[in-house]
């Protein structure tokens, strides 16, 4: 059982600029069209837990649905998810710890948890299990930060760290308990 973070940062430790725009994580070329090991990551994950945020960002962009995985969307104003993504996705609510407790009861044991608010809640309460961060070598001085304030410090230990395209940096890291 792991609640896993699997997210792109700026060089500053942002996730998104100031307007929430992503644009940046393509700043640096691909032309092999790389998924950088996300289809591997993927295929270990039983189900995501998104904010409410993210889930509505994720549905303005300019593609099908991108998760073949149960979404998991945390909001206490959000009231339905919105058609066609009703068998996509569902709405959670509650204490973080219950609503893990719920969803592994479920079987769903490898989640990924995304979205900037929801993996600082998570920190909060000290619920992450592993982080995979890619830096992406830009500063972009301002916007939303992947990490906020903790009450307690919390030890990672590093698994691997590789160098993507030549230009970014992806570390996986373990908690260590």
């Amino acid at each position: 059982m792991s609640n896993i973070v699997y997210i792109a940062t700026s060089l500053d430790g942002y996730i998104a600029d100031k307007d929430g725009n992503l644009d940046w994580l393509h700043s640096i070329p691909n032309p092999e069209q790389s998924d950088f090991g996300w289809s591997e990551f993927m295929s270990g994950i039983d189900g995501l837990v998104m904010g409410r945020t993210t889930f509505e960002t994720v549905l303005g962009f300019d593609c099908d649905w991108p998760y073949a995985k149960p979404v998991f969307v945390l909001s206490n104003t959000m009231k339905e998810i919105p058609d066609p993504h009703k068998d996509k996705a569902s709405l959670v609510s509650g204490a973080l710890s219950e609503i893990l407790k719920h969803l592994n009861e479920q079987g769903f044991k490898n989640l990924y948890i995304d979205g900037g608010k929801t993996v600082q809640s998570f920190l909060s309460e000290d619920l992450i299990d592993e982080l995979i961060i890619t830096q992406i070598p830009v500063l972009l001085g301002v916007g939303a930060k992947l990490f906020g304030d903790l009450e307690h410090r919390q030890q990672f230990d590093l698994v691997k760290s590789e160098v993507l395209n030549n230009a970014m940096v992806k570390s996986h890291f373990k908690r260590v308990r």
